[in-house]
């Protein structure tokens, strides 16, 4: 089973990143982007949000979640939990890349790094996220939260 998760993200006060998360499994015919933009009510072609797979992750009961970064946040009235501290979960050795436990703030963390690295390779996600004064400053090393 396969299962898409979209994580919307914006930045706060003190360059701290928030998030809301949803998650679905993408209806017949759907893509896996498709689900995803769905999810994050972004419309195709919207040139203002930025909606990219970030990672994936196998779960014990058989359950594959392709993850989805939606930046900036489509609706940012709505409530989002602030994330303090982004700390990546990591496997025990280079040949045990899945870590013991993944947490969802690990998985939101994952994704805001792989956001700042396209920022630094793609230049449609670098011109996009550009637009957003708030989010190249909490993007670049020294802009993350302690």
């Amino acid at each position: 089973m396969v299962s898409v998760e979209t994580l919307m993200l914006r930045v706060g006060t003190g360059n701290r990143w928030s998030y809301r998360h949803a998650i679905t499994q993408p209806v017949h015919g759907e893509s896996p982007d498709e689900a995803a933009r769905r999810l994050g009510g972004v419309e195709p072609g919207d040139r203002r949000v930025v909606v990219h797979s970030t990672s994936w992750r196998y779960e014990p009961e058989g359950r594959v979640v392709l993850t989805y970064a939606v930046c900036p946040d489509p609706a940012p009235w709505l409530p989002a939990i602030e994330l303090p501290v982004l700390e990546i979960a990591r496997g025990e050795a280079p040949s045990m890349p899945s870590p013991d436990r993944v947490t969802l703030a690990n998985v939101v963390a994952h994704a805001i790094r792989h956001l700042a690295f396209l920022v630094a390779e793609d230049p449609v996600v670098a011109r996009v996220l550009s637009r957003h004064p708030g989010i190249g400053p909490a993007l670049e090393p020294a802009g993350a939260p302690a």
